[in-house]
């Protein structure tokens, strides 16, 4: 047997054109079940790192997923809001170390923006429970101050001291009044904004790999102030407030979207979560992240299993052509293998000389594509995270990728052993006899 592996090596090497089209293919099989899977947990990976220090999130009553997408990740839009007094006295509660408000609406440039007070930077955590901490400036203590997150930056080119203005609702549209303070006016109702009222960014965050960085984040009284002289979702005809006027009045918020929860003792995490659930004054919804993210992916777990499945067909063609290359190759091999026969080789022999040469070439597409997996991963994740906020990790293959490199290296003997059987049934006489 120790022989074998030689002479498997040298015979696959003296037909490397043939085979190389098989490596390859084997090879992009190897990249797209790998790609797949770490596209998969990274994506995974990165929700849940996103809330990794808080234990509830409390908003209207609606659904969990909803609730979650629309407070942690900024998607979609809230069905109702929650009032202020709710929020205090869920901090009031013995249970309850800490609470994050979280106000959302408005927009700049289609990027979120995120009122909150100062606990939010002290007290959220992302990944393994680190906290969030800026590249450059400060926290906002002003009015009309901005914390602007690492993508809006990069994508943005802002700078501490730079003046920007909001947009009131969710919008998408980078020519209009998203843009500086020095752009002008809004173009009318349906461009609504808040470009009379610019921010300074006065902090930009460092890369977390989170919701955060595609976020512009201000103070609670901030988005009370822009929304005063405001009815039904846009400005009142006449109503103008200056930003020295507003510093007058009470901007205390009158209702939030949700809110994020830390307890003093995770233990009590369900027994909160119950008393959120009968809290009188008003229908609230404490989810438990975990829990609200398990219910994702069950959701999109069909579509991870068909391109799962996806990736699977390919490797079962790349396999089919080892196969028919083999087959192929045995035609024109009658003669070398009934040399090994003629020398002592036995039927055993030549079944393993085929299954090793089968093996080795498909652990040679196995290697390629792990090289190109490393290569894309380290070229494609500023790009996915600049444009869709996937952040991919390069490393070692995780447990899941290597019992799918496992399971081709199988595959690719089985699909090896074929041929070697239809070899192994050749007698010495068919290869050495002249044939018409």
């Amino acid at each position: 047997m120790r022989a074998l592996l030689p002479l498997a090596v040298r015979s696959a090497w003296d037909r490397r054109a043939t085979l190389l089209l098989t490596v390859l293919s084997i090879a992009l099989s190897t990249l797209l079940l790998l790609g797949v899977e770490r596209i998969r947990t990274d994506v995974r990976a990165g929700f849940s790192d996103a809330v990794s220090g808080t234990d509830l999130v409390v908003g209207a009553r609606t659904g969990p997923v909803p609730l979650m997408l629309h407070a942690v990740f900024h998607l979609g839009s809230a069905t109702n809001n929650i009032r202020w007094q709710s929020v205090q006295d869920l901090a009031a509660w013995p249970q309850v170390d800490w609470v994050v408000p979280l106000s959302l609406g408005d927009s700049h440039r289609g990027f979120p923006v995120l009122a909150t007070t100062p606990a939010y930077f002290e007290h959220v955590r992302y990944g393994d429970r680190q906290a969030l901490r800026l590249q450059a400036g400060k926290r906002p203590d002003g009015l009309f101050d901005a914390v602007v997150g690492a993508e809006v930056a990069a994508r943005l080119g802002y700078r501490v001291g730079q003046r920007i203005a909001l947009s009131h609702g969710d919008s998408h549209d980078d020519d209009d009044d998203h843009g500086s303070g020095d752009r002008g006016a809004p173009r009318g109702p349906a461009r609504a904004g808040h470009a009379d009222l610019p921010f300074i960014v006065v902090g930009v965050l460092a890369r977390t790999g989170t919701p955060a960085d595609r976020t512009v984040h201000i103070g609670l009284p901030a988005m009370e102030a822009i929304h005063l002289g405001w009815a039904g979702g846009a400005p009142m005809p006449g109503v103008r407030f200056g930003p020295e006027q507003l510093r007058k009045f009470d901007l205390t918020p009158r209702e939030v979207t949700a809110a994020l929860v830390g307890l003093k003792d995770r233990a009590a995490v369900f027994a909160v979560q119950r008393r959120v659930g009968d809290y009188a004054p008003e229908p609230l919804l404490a989810v438990l992240p975990g829990v609200a993210l398990d219910e994702l992916w069950a959701i999109v777990g069909v579509g991870e299993r068909a391109l799962l499945l996806m990736s699977a067909l390919v490797a079962l063609v790349s396999l089919a052509g080892l196969v028919s290359v083999v087959l192929a190759g045995l035609q024109q091999r009658r003669r070398e293998l009934a040399v090994l026969r003629a020398v002592g080789a036995g039927p055993r022999h030549i079944l393993l000389l085929l299954a090793a040469e089968g093996v080795l070439t498909t652990l040679a597409g196995m290697l390629l594509g792990l090289l190109a997996t490393a290569a894309a991963t380290v070229l494609a994740a500023p790009w996915l995270q600049a444009r869709f906020g996937i952040a991919l990790h390069a490393g070692p293959p995780t447990a899941p990728q290597w019992l799918l490199l496992g399971a081709l290296l199988a595959a690719g003997w089985t699909a090896s052993v074929l041929p070697a059987l239809f070899a192994y049934r050749l007698s010495l006489a068919d290869g050495l006899s002249p044939r018409s």
